[in-house]
């Protein structure tokens, strides 16, 4: 009697995805993990955190959201059903991965490292709910979410490179300044929780509770972390012109300066106009695609080449075929 297959060794065995399908795989899974950072923001700002009662149920007694609990409930419900979309999403990354070949077992686990964090931040976001949408619960489902972006966002770069041993593209000096950019737009975003948990924006209709910071000691710690961004942006930029970086490379350092301007703008005209709901959801699109950015960036200072050739993808037909 032969192995048993698991149902994805077995699909692995008769259809080969080619290297671009694979990529677009991974990039289905950043697209709806900034989807899914921005539907939760809508869900907040629109009062609705606790548009559905309780969890996993939307009621006691009902999966779905019901008539009586209106306009908030159905915003609530969608955002969960969102989920599914973005576990479809990764999903079809991880089956990508599975089958490329030769295989890749790098990419695998990175892809699979989504499925757990999707599963994990559902938990955190029903403990969230249960919780009344406590601040800090609500800023660790937020850092949550940024997490499966970042592990989503490695995943499509390395979908596009080959798994030989990293070589750098640029001197070790740029690659440190690099990486101390990370480490502070890291921080930029932890910082921004904190805003967001002293702030007007609740999430909910009712008097939820807030963090203990002053928001506009809060809003000013946030801008000094931004502002050291910036100022690393630019000196990333124009080092990579000083020691004439690959194209690719200079054109991401680039787009993230074009990012940072965006993003510095809304957040600046949000915080003097009493921070509004649209304004505030934008700059959240903003927040994931700066993280996108400065990743990019960053990953862009080495390269790795394919250890062993490609095998050409199997055409799509093959699926139907036997062993």
């Amino acid at each position: 009697m032969g192995a048993v297959l698991t149902p994805l060794s077995y699909l692995a065995q008769r259809w080969t995805p080619s290297p671009k399908t694979v990529r677009r795989a991974a990039l289905a899974a950043v697209v709806m993990s900034v989807v899914i950072i921005v539907t939760g923001g809508a869900v907040r700002l629109t009062s609705s955190g606790l548009g559905c009662d309780t969890w996993p149920k939307c009621t006691d007694d009902s999966l779905f959201a019901t008539p009586e609990q209106g306009l908030h409930g159905a915003i609530e419900f969608g955002n969960r059903m969102l989920t599914y979309v973005l576990s479809a999403a990764v999903g079809w990354a991880i089956v990508a991965a599975r089958c490329a070949k030769p295989r890749r077992r790098k990419l695998s686990r990175l892809a699979w490292t989504q499925f757990w964090l999707v599963m994990s931040n559902a938990v955190i976001g029903g403990i969230t709910v249960w919780m009344g949408l406590n601040p800090w619960t609500v800023a660790g489902h937020f850092l949550a979410a940024n997490a499966l972006l970042t592990v989503a966002t490695l995943t499509w770069v390395r979908a596009g490179e080959g798994d030989g041993a990293p070589r750098p593209r640029v001197p070790k000096p740029v690659r440190r300044l690099g990486w101390a950019l990370v480490v502070v737009a890291g921080g930029l975003v932890a910082a921004g929780t904190t805003v967001t948990g002293s702030g007007k924006h609740a999430g909910d209709s009712s008097d939820v509770p807030r963090m203990p910071f002053d928001f506009v000691t809060a809003a000013h710690v946030h801008a000094i972390f931004a502002w050291v961004v910036c100022a690393l942006a630019v000196a990333v930029f124009v080092a990579l012109r000083v020691v004439d970086a690959p194209d690719d490379t200079r054109a991401r350092a680039r787009d993230l300066l074009l990012v940072l301007l965006a993003q510095g703008a809304i957040g600046y005209v949000q915080y003097f106009t009493g921070v509004p709901e649209v304004l505030v959801g934008l700059h959240m699109l903003g927040s994931a695609l700066m993280w996108i950015a400065v990743l990019r960036l960053a990953l862009s200072f080495r390269e790795r080449p394919a250890d062993r050739p490609e095998v050409l993808a199997r055409p799509e037909a093959a699926l139907t075929t036997t062993a």
